[in-house]
């Protein structure tokens, strides 16, 4: 029997929740560079070894994805467009023979026209005309964003949403994070793109109800105004991405983002983690 191919795949923003996850997916016969400004914790074993990294540092960059057979791109900050313009020349320069972006479901809304979807469409357009096979990975909202309620949770038995009766098809990060190891080098997806969503849509209020069954007490979800939720979202990020959240929610008010996909059980072939299943799973963080 012929033995798989090994690998070098270069995973950035490897200190957060993907690419950590993507790490734990990877056969163990592939070598894994773990490219952050800081080693990730918890990622131990033959194989795996970190290379500090600035997207702000174009030769730490180079240096990192040298070598690379797959790189995975991670981004986080559409504030800074030069990340994504210095990432994409390292990766030409060094040169890689698969890059796998994480992308984001909006950028197939023609009516999704704030900063983060802008964002991600021009990432995305830069990547495809870049010459390097490519594979797009497109999540609709993270189940882990419900990790935010934890403090409203543990102290006052309340969550707090825009629009909590709108319904989001939210994907378990475990899930994006076992699709993507799939795609990381196989030819078969080069060129394509993949949607992933959870199996139903959920409001916040229903997710609510949800979160109250399996801790075994009532919980309340609370509406915020538009304004609230977005000094809200003013204390964590930039203004500009504070405006471009609530103007998606309002999208996901219109029911822009209730539709599904099969794709998680398609590429993994069991069906996507249900909300229920993946609170489960983090219960510890609400208690």
């Amino acid at each position: 029997m012929t033995a798989p191919p090994s690998r070098h795949i270069v995973l950035t923003g490897a200190t957060g929740r993907i690419s950590s996850l993507v790490a734990r997916h990877l056969a163990a016969h592939h070598r894994v560079t773990l490219a952050s400004r800081t080693p990730p914790p918890g990622v131990r074993r033959p194989g795996v070894r970190h290379v500090a990294c600035d997207y702000d540092d174009p030769g730490s960059l180079a240096e990192a994805f040298r070598g690379a057979d797959v790189l995975f791109v991670v981004t986080n900050d559409p504030t800074r467009p030069a990340h994504d313009r210095n990432i994409l020349d390292a990766a030409v320069e060094a040169p890689v023979g698969h890059l796998v972006k994480l992308s984001a479901a909006a950028v197939r809304d023609g009516a999704a026209h704030d900063l983060v979807t802008r964002w991600q469409r021009t990432n995305e357009d830069r990547v495809k005309a870049s010459g390097i096979p490519w594979t797009m990975v497109q999540p609709r909202s993270f189940m882990s964003h419900a990790l935010a309620w934890a403090p409203g949770i543990r102290d006052h038995d309340a969550t707090h949403a825009l629009h909590p009766h709108s319904r989001n098809a939210c994907v378990a990060p475990e899930d994006i994070a076992e699709v993507t190891a799939r795609l990381l080098g196989d030819p078969r997806h080069h060129f394509r793109s993949y949607q992933l969503t959870g199996p139903q849509p959920l409001s916040a209020h229903e997710q609510t109800a949800v979160l109250a069954e399996l801790l075994g007490r009532p919980l309340v979800c609370r509406d915020l105004s538009p304004e609230e939720a977005r000094r809200g979202y003013a204390r964590r990020y930039p203004q500009a991405m504070a405006d471009a959240l609530v103007e998606s929610a309002g999208r996901q008010l219109a029911g822009a983002k209730a539709h599904t996909t099969d794709t998680v059980e398609r590429l993994t072939g069991r069906p996507p983690t249900t909300f229920a299943q993946w609170a489960a799973g983090h219960r510890d963080r609400f208690t």
